[in-house]
């Protein structure tokens, strides 16, 4: 069977981790995940848009059986023990992907500090909610809530030297995230072929556990990044594209009907993005260039410097997405997504990728080591 110092580590059959994906919530996909035998993780990026994007905010507090009306804590602590009471019979294990840049540090703390507590009153909880996984941040000075409450602790970075940090924060696990990733992608485009190998060669020891992500959806994919180095593999486009998915219906099959060259670069709330080519993410790329061309330059912008109507952009098409609204809705994904066409349901697609994987490396063997 298809092992690895990961699963190991987390405590999971097979050595791949779902993404944290948002803006949609994903607590119906983390659970589907989680009992697939992979590590399920809890996007929370829909705690954040309670004002400015209420339909975001109200479907993760739907799918995570939350009110509404609670607090943040409240909410996320309703979401947590629905997750481990939906996973605990099939030992799933999970965990929270926590943005921790400067701007949501408070929320950020709210979150480690809530998970830390629903873990301490039931002792069960901690064979299933291992994880903290964070992102969109510096993880110097997170170390001590972290690891210190006995999670395990990874974090995705876009380069070496990012991850050569992670190493002195001591974060367990981190995650090379090359630049065929969807969504929130590098201001450089250093692609995983070079990433993964290079922050393995920097990292990997008996101590730190490296991840690769960008471009794999498969088991070919999956054999690739355990040769460049990698002790597992995250994905999100191929999970978002399933049966179990919270994402809008109308954004799965776009993955699924995406071809050749069926991505684009644009603007995307904090920097790059990755957007399913269509005629409104191909309008929004030219607006990027003439309004924020820091984009395709590597030269962060920001909110007090930049033209803001490119977020209200973002913010209309993503609720055109919510509603179903094809002519105005911008969808994100990775590179991938012209490699993926069918709609699974989650278990069986890990199934099927462990097999196929399996599979090439035995092909392998047969064919270069006779």
């Amino acid at each position: 069977m298809l092992n690895s110092r990961l699963c190991k580590l987390l405590g999971i059959k097979y050595p791949i981790i779902q993404a944290g994906m948002g803006p949609f919530s994903n607590n119906n996909l983390c659970v589907a995940a989680a009992n697939a035998g992979v590590l399920g993780l809890l996007s929370t990026s829909g705690l954040f848009s309670k004002e400015d994007q209420p339909w975001v905010y109200n479907a993760f507090c739907e799918t995570g059986e939350a009110d509404p009306e609670d607090d943040m804590a409240t909410v996320f602590e309703k979401v947590l023990k629905r997750t481990y009471r939906l996973v605990k019979d099939k030992d799933g294990v999970f965990g929270p992907n926590i943005m921790v840049s400067a701007e949501l540090k408070e929320q950020a703390n709210i979150m480690i500090e809530t998970a830390i507590k629903v873990r301490e009153e039931n002792p069960d909880i901690k064979n299933h909610l291992k994880v903290i996984y964070t992102s969109a941040g510096d993880p110097m000075g997170w170390g001590e809530k972290i690891k210190g409450a006995g999670f395990k602790w990874i974090h995705v970075i876009p380069s070496v030297r990012a991850a050569q940090r992670c190493k002195k924060a001591g974060v367990d696990v981190v995650v090379a995230s090359g630049h065929e990733g969807g969504f929130h992608t590098h201001w450089e485009p250093l692609h995983s072929m070079v990433l993964i190998p290079a922050v393995a060669d920097a990292v990997s020891d008996e101590n730190t556990m490296v991840v690769g992500a960008g471009g794999i959806s498969d088991g070919k994919s999956l054999v690739a990044a355990l040769a460049l180095g990698a002790d597992g593999v995250l994905m999100g486009t191929r999970f978002l594209a399933t049966r179990e998915s919270d994402f809008h219906q109308i954004w799965k099959e776009s993955v699924v009907k995406a071809g050749d060259r069926g991505t684009l670069i644009a603007r995307g709330f904090v920097g790059p993005a990755r957007w399913l080519r269509n005629p409104r993410s191909e309008e929004h790329a030219v607006n990027t260039l003439k309004k924020s061309p820091g984009v395709f330059l590597g030269m962060p912008d920001d909110y007090t410097n930049m033209d803001m109507s490119l977020i209200d952009y973002e913010i209309e098409s993503i609720k055109a997405t919510y509603e179903g609204n094809e002519e105005k809705a911008l969808m994100a994904a990775g590179e991938v997504a012209q490699r993926i066409n069918d709609m699974p349901a989650v278990d069986d697609m890990v199934k099927a990728i462990v097999k196929e994987a399996e599979d090439v490396i035995g092909g392998m063997q047969n064919k270069f080591m006779a």
